[in-house]
């Protein structure tokens, strides 16, 4: 037996999970940290280097508090981060911003200009990230930077992935040719792909902006999967952790992967990692690319399969939001849903609100909200945000099951499927398939399998899965619900691509209005 900690940095806060290899989850600490805003500028969202640092450390000693256990217990320790969330370091990687998040959607225009590059250029590796590059990764989120603080460019040594930033500042790396580099973020974020030659080659960064000249050069360092270490923890932040200097750290990698990996995922299952957005995670033997889907990486989520992602810009946040404008709160209005039926609202809900990741990769789009008449209710809005969001996921899943990847089973993770049943029967009734839920919080246990397997605790992640994974309960399908939502889900297609895809030819609703009245009216009982 081992006891090791897990690490998850999510969007606004850190958790830190202390596991026994025999015994399980022996307790945890969670510490919270801004996410800078711009009411003037809704495309902005940063974070602090010191508070996530800062953080961590107050996390770490809650959870070693929560688990009675001493410094000398933990054996190893794994980081798992938001991602692409990127940050530009100088001498000694020294922050020299914030991080820009990754629901920072400022760089919008360097990433249509990076994708347009690449189509002209014919660029191999635009394929493997669903040919169109997005403004939630790095390349697109560093080059805004370097645009836009002319003052510190002369400063600038290289720029970060969250996970990676940690993990040497963890190890007390200084030269950044000895840091880390997470195969899982640099291939999803950063078109990193060892096939063809690692990162795009300089004569098309010079392309896309001059400012990009010698970056490649600067992203340099130990490109490896997780099942490698970064490091050893160092003197100086094992005691601001309260841990032993000189454990483990494996190489980081993105929360979601590493939730799918503690969400029990196996080859043939996709995990809907459903939080602040959703994550949709799968796991294949075979390489197939798909276009729209963010990213096919090798050894992104398990070091010897394939992972795939792809995903939802907001999700929870758009719930909140709902929950805002009617000055209550998610929980409040989740209620009153109880009792709802397939489509008795009446309203189809295009959850764009954060643009859409997967599969039009479009940030310049906005939610969009047919049906409304005088006396719908903040509840009836949420519960078409719920049921729009689950006609995304589904349009995903047609997509990746269309170029090869198997879903024999669905598992629902993240916070929010622990706290809102009413979402699981939706996503059961759209897909029309189980939806499977982990009995109890998976946050930061994939992180716990990592630095398990660092500690030599296991010999395979299967093993591991197989020790300290949840059991998972299964809502089903209700036939008639399902028959429903069939209907639904054609007007809600059509409208998707109509809507989202550039250059398509205007469609007419004129008939969507209508069959969603007809729907809402038969699901009250009404003639």
């Amino acid at each position: 037996m081992a006891i090791v900690a897990g690490v998850d940095f999510g969007t606004v806060s850190v958790r830190v999970t202390i596991v026994d290899t025999g015994r399980g989850r022996l307790g945890s600490g969670i510490a919270a940290y801004p996410l800078h805003r711009k009411k003037e500028d809704p495309d902005h969202a940063t974070q602090s280097h010191a508070d996530h640092m800062r953080a961590l450390g107050e996390a770490t000693q809650r959870a070693l508090a929560s688990a009675h256990v001493s410094v000398d217990q933990v054996v190893a320790l794994a980081i798992d981060t938001t991602g692409s969330s990127v940050i530009p370091v100088g001498e000694r990687l020294e922050p020299l911003s914030d991080y820009y998040l990754w629901c920072d959607h400022r760089s919008w225009r360097e990433a249509a200009l990076i994708t347009e590059t690449a189509h002209r250029k014919k660029l191999e590796v635009i394929n493997w990230c669903g040919g169109v590059y997005s403004s939630e990764w790095g390349f697109s989120k560093l080059l805004h930077w370097l645009r836009h603080n002319r003052d510190l460019r002369d400063r600038f040594v290289t720029a970060f992935e969250h996970c990676d930033m940690v993990a040497t500042v963890l190890c007390g790396i200084a030269n950044p040719a000895e840091a880390p580099r997470s195969i899982c973020a640099m291939g999803h974020k950063w078109m990193w792909n060892k096939s063809i030659g690692g990162l795009p080659p300089e004569d098309f960064l010079l392309e896309v902006d001059p400012l990009l000249g010698g970056v490649r050069e600067k992203l340099s360092g130990r490109y490896a999967t997780s099942d490698q270490l970064a490091g050893t923890l160092s003197p100086g932040w094992a005691a601001k952790l309260g841990l032993r200097a000189g454990i483990p750290i494996p190489v980081g990698a993105f929360d979601a992967h590493w939730d799918a990996i503690g969400a029990g995922a196996r080859t043939g299952d996709i995990v809907n990692v459903v939080g602040t957005s959703t994550c949709i995670i799968a796991i294949s033997d075979g390489t197939q690319l798909i276009p729209g889907v963010c990213g096919v990486v090798p050894g992104s989520v398990h070091p010897r399969k394939t992972g795939v992602e792809a995903g939802l810009s907001a999700t929870g946040d758009i719930f909140e939001a709902i929950a805002r404008r009617a000055g209550t709160t998610v929980h409040a209005l989740s209620q009153s849903l109880v009792s709802y039926s397939a489509g008795q609202t009446g309203l189809l809900r295009m959850t764009w609100d954060n643009g859409d990741r997967t599969v039009l990769v479009n940030p310049e789009l906005g939610g969009i909200t047919l049906g409304w008449n005088l006396t719908h209710t903040p509840q009836d809005e949420l519960f078409a945000a719920i049921e729009g969001t689950a006609f995304h996921t589904r349009v995903i899943l047609d997509r990746m099951e269309q170029h090869g990847v198997p879903i024999d089973r669905v598992i629902n993770a993240g916070g929010i499927p622990q706290k809102n049943e009413v979402l699981n029967r939706v996503y059961a009734n759209v897909l029309n398939k189980p939806v499977l839920i982990p009995q109890g919080d998976v946050t930061s246990l994939g992180s716990a399998i990592f630095a398990a397997l660092a500690a030599g605790a296991f010999r395979t992640i299967e093993d591991a899965q197989a020790a300290l994974c949840l059991k998972h309960r299964v809502v089903e399908p209700d036939p008639h619900s399902a028959r429903v939502y069939e209907e639904l889900y054609a007007l809600y297609r059509e409208l998707y691509f109509a809507f989202g895809k550039s250059g398509a030819p205007a469609v007419g609703v004129g008939h969507v209005l209508p069959a969603l009245r007809g729907v809402a009216a038969a699901a009250r009982g009404n003639t």
